[in-house]
Parts: structure tokens; C-alpha cells; sequence
């Protein structure tokens, strides 16, 4: 995936060439994509979360996974402060090859891995552009 914070991003590489997945906010949870053969694999990091405090919901093409934290979430003085504990929502477009009913989730050692599994036979092919 390509990742750009100033503008929608799209695609597996630099340069756009599979736009699988449109990255819509990037707020506080960093989340790195990955292909498998079958799947495509979203690792979400969110350390020092809690696992019920997550939601992933489809709707039409687009799936939004959040983070709310729980009542009376302690907020201290910091003295520094690398990453926050705090709430956060990331929402990606969902192609036509990814089989939404099927997708499955579960969180670990602070990554929310999100498992995207594709429709066998529905990816298109990869297209090579001559340049001229």
C-alpha cells in the first residue's frame, strides 16, 4: 500500500498500480497492508488497547475499524509521549474481489490483524503499460 497523509491513497506499491484498498483517515493507528495468495492482511498497531473497546464494521464497500476508550480512561501528565492509548478511526474501501462477508479479526501483542480473504478467480489479472 502507498501511504499518503495529505491526500486519499490508493494502491499495493509507489505509484498506484493495484488500487486495492483506499486509505480514507490515518488517525493514531499506524496500519501496514500486506497480499497473501488468498487474503489481503491489515496489521493494525494498537498497543495498550483493550480487545472489547474495538469495532469493525462493513458498510456497502467501505470497512471502518475504531477504538473507543473505555469511561474514566486515565489521562496523565505526560513527559513525553511517542504514541497514544486514545481512540481512533481508520476506514478503507472494500474492491469487488474481497470477500466482505467473510472477513475475520483478532488482536495480539497490541496488532489488530483484520484478514481480508479475496473471491477466488474475481482479482483482475495484472496489466502491464508499455512506455513509449
Amino acid at each position: 500500500m502507498n501511504y499518503n497523509q495529505s491526500c486519499a491513497a490508493k494502491g499495493t506499491q509507489h505509484g498506484g498500480r493495484h488500487r486495492h484498498l483506499q486509505i480514507r483517515s490515518m488517525q493514531r493507528a499506524a496500519v501496514n497492508i500486506y497480499k497473501t495468495a488468498t487474503s489481503y492482511e491489515l496489521l493494525v498497531f494498537a498497543p495498550g488497547r483493550i480487545r472489547e473497546n474495538f469495532k469493525i464494521d462493513v458498510l456497502g464497500s467501505e470497512l471502518t475499524i475504531s477504538y473507543t476508550p473505555p469511561e474514566g480512561f486515565p489521562r496523565p501528565e505526560w513527559v513525553r509521549r511517542e504514541y497514544s492509548r486514545g481512540g481512533f478511526v481508520r476506514t478503507f474501501t472494500l474492491e469487488d474481489f474481497m470477500d466482505a462477508k467473510n472477513i475475520q479479526a483478532k488482536y495480539a501483542d497490541g496488532v489488530l490483524q483484520v484478514s481480508l480473504p479475496l473471491i477466488p478467480g474475481k482479482e483482475s489479472a495484472k496489466q502491464e503499460i508499455p512506455i513509449s
